[in-house]
């Protein structure tokens, strides 16, 4: 690495770390009192340490038990309150960083689930974030400001009372700590510095790896890709495990030193108490003393050495809280919108919900990659208030893009998306799932009760709104059935759910929200058809007057009662229309609605009657 870089590395270190300490603001005094007894724990221990030197080398010349009472008393006093010192500092510490944590994770989840690029957002990079990153926000508090500022303030206090005895010794004492307390925190710094910015990104991709094998071994399996995967998995475990061990290495090269260091410094105070003409017993406190600052200085070396490893997860964790729409504020809105499948960032919708929206594509041109044909050539399409339109289209056609380019998870490369008159990607991000959301392909359900992930569409609805969206979902009579009703957990992933199941609580999580333009992509995947036609007649049913819909479906049936239907092919409009136009009319609709209509009457024929 260069100077130049490395100057620019540390800039971006700095921020980082500026930006993480600004949330520690409103948790500074307990910081402060935990710095303090922090202090005051290392300090009783190098009192203690020294006391008892005292203590022992003056009783093994027999004086009056007088003598030597203060000191036993003083030993006692200082062992317990050592340990007193030490777990009010743990209480204190960490209840402000926990405080501050639970803060930083809440903003990375915000700004994660508001970023316009999610649609490119790894899973497993997303975790590490959330949980490996944002730990090195806890850290860099608990084991490298408050330690290394104890015991800054300790070696000072530790020259002080060598300076009470003799200055000589005081002034080898100080060269010492100066060693231990600087210059090895530097040379680890400068040791471990380029294995460490290697490790966090690491540890997301393994992370990342970690997703794709687990949840998408079925995939890889199928496309006979199982082999390559775990190989490159295994090379970065590999790469990952050198980079560590390097790592531990090199610690183990600086403690060694820090061991030297101790010992050369205590002999260099002895023969310099001595010379300087101190008596015996003094000059063994400041021997035994000498060793304990030392060691209390050497825990600069292991904040040193932590803060070098934080250094990757600090700058990524502030990317996301620095970035303009992200920030610790909107979580909880964040939460409400990314579980509803929609961008998120932004509030959550008011009991009488959002006002309706005039929204237009104009030849819109949407690229996934330089070079390929484009998913969205050209899309043009007028959604103003109140009108419901369906984007259908085959496998590939780009319907899907649509819908990301509205909630504004898809930016498009040319061509304009308006939202009121004003551009969409100008549109203050906090704001915009108030206006645009619904169900996408992506809606996550939580590992949670029934109740609970509703609840992220709105969080203040009642049961009776609850009632209407499950009602309007077609969920409602399952879950009157569970023994647990609303409070029933539902599973990873909805991993305790059919997959219609699934769908209809995203769905009624969706009309719970009631965005002014509602985004419903497939909401009756995984319905038979009798169910599926009743579920989309009762969703929009559900969704409030003057509120527009755009619908992305494969299935042509129920869609007779919207406004105009789209056909999409290779990101082209190839056909528009009402459904009665289109079926009348030669082309992929005619086709397709003559395709399903038969499968559907074959499947009605083959169904049990009861």
């Amino acid at each position: 690495m260069s100077g130049g870089s490395t100057r620019a590395g540390d800039g971006s270190v700095r921020a980082a770390e500026r930006a993480v300490l600004r949330l520690a603001r409103p948790y500074l005094g307990r910081l402060v009192g935990a710095g303090l007894l922090a202090a005051a724990t290392e300090f009783a221990g190098l009192a203690l340490m020294a006391t008892a030197t005292w203590l022992l080398m003056s009783a093994a010349g027999r004086p009056p038990l007088d003598r030597l009472t203060v000191a036993i008393v003083a030993v006692r006093a200082l062992a317990i309150s050592r340990g007193v010192f030490r777990y009010t500092e743990r209480l204190a510490g960490h209840d402000a960083v926990l405080r501050m944590t639970t803060d930083v994770r809440a903003g990375v989840f915000a700004a994660l689930a508001a970023r316009r690029d999610a649609a490119r957002q790894r899973t497993g990079d997303a975790l590490s974030r959330l949980v490996s990153d944002v730990e090195a926000v806890q850290d860099l508090l608990l084991r490298v400001l408050v330690p290394g500022a104890a015991a800054a303030a300790v070696s000072v206090l530790a020259v002080a009372g060598a300076a009470a005895i003799s200055l000589p010794a005081a002034g080898a004492l100080a060269l010492g700590l100066l060693v231990a307390g600087a210059a090895l925190p530097l040379a680890a710094t400068a040791l471990t510095r380029h294995a460490a910015d290697q490790v966090a990104p690491l540890r997301g991709a393994l992370a990342t790896d970690a997703v794709d094998l687990t949840h998408g071994a079925a995939d890889l399996a199928a496309f006979g890709a199982t082999g390559h995967a775990l190989d490159a998995a295994a090379d970065r475990a590999r790469r990952l495990a050198r980079l560590e061990r390097r790592l531990a290495a090199t610690g183990f090269a600086v403690d060694a030193a820090g061991v030297l260091v101790a010992g050369a410094t205590a002999g260099a105070v002895v023969v310099t108490a001595l010379r300087g003409g101190v008596g015996g017993v003094l000059v063994g406190v400041l021997a035994v003393g000498s060793l304990a600052a030392v060691e209390v200085a050497l825990a600069l070396v292991g904040a040193a050495r932590q803060r070098t490893q934080l250094r990757a997860g600090l700058v990524r964790v502030a990317a996301l809280l620095t970035a303009p729409e992200a920030g610790a504020a909107d979580a909880a809105d964040a939460a409400g919108s990314v579980a509803g499948g929609s961008v998120a960032g932004g509030s959550v919708p008011a009991a009488g919900g959002p006002a309706p929206h005039d929204v237009r594509f104009d030849e819109v041109i949407v690229r996934y990659r330089a070079g390929t044909a484009p998913a969205l050539d050209r899309f043009t399409l007028d959604l103003p208030a109140g009108r419901r339109i369906a984007v259908v289209g085959p496998s590939g056609a780009g319907k899907s893009t649509v819908a990301a380019v509205l909630t504004g998870t898809v930016r498009p490369a040319q061509g304009r998306v308006t939202l009121d008159g004003a551009d969409l990607s100008a549109y203050p991000v906090e704001e915009l799932p108030r206006a645009v959301g619904g169900l996408l392909a992506e809606a996550y359900v939580f590992h949670a009760t029934v109740r609970e992930n509703l609840l992220l569409g709105r969080p203040a609805a009642g049961e009776a709104e609850l009632t209407a969206a499950t009602r309007a979902a077609g969920l409602l009579d399952w879950v009157r059935a569970q023994p647990a009703g609303w409070d029933t957990v539902v599973g990873e992933e909805g991993g305790q759910l059919s997959g219609g199941q699934r769908q209809r609580l995203a769905l009624a999580r969706a009309l719970l929200a009631a965005p002014g333009v509602l985004v419903l992509d497939e909401p009756t995947e995984g319905l038979d058809p009798a169910a599926a036609d009743a579920v989309l007649a009762s969703a929009l049913a559900a969704t409030p007057a003057g509120h527009s819909v755009l619908l992305i479906s494969h299935r042509l049936s129920g869609l007779a009662d919207l406004d105009e239907i789209v056909v999409l092919d290779a990101g082209r409009v190839v056909q528009r229309g009402r459904h009665d136009e289109l079926v009348a009319a030669p082309g992929w609709y005619r086709d397709q609605w003559l395709l399903q209509e038969a499968a559907e009457r074959g499947y009605l024929a083959l169904t049990p009657r009861p």
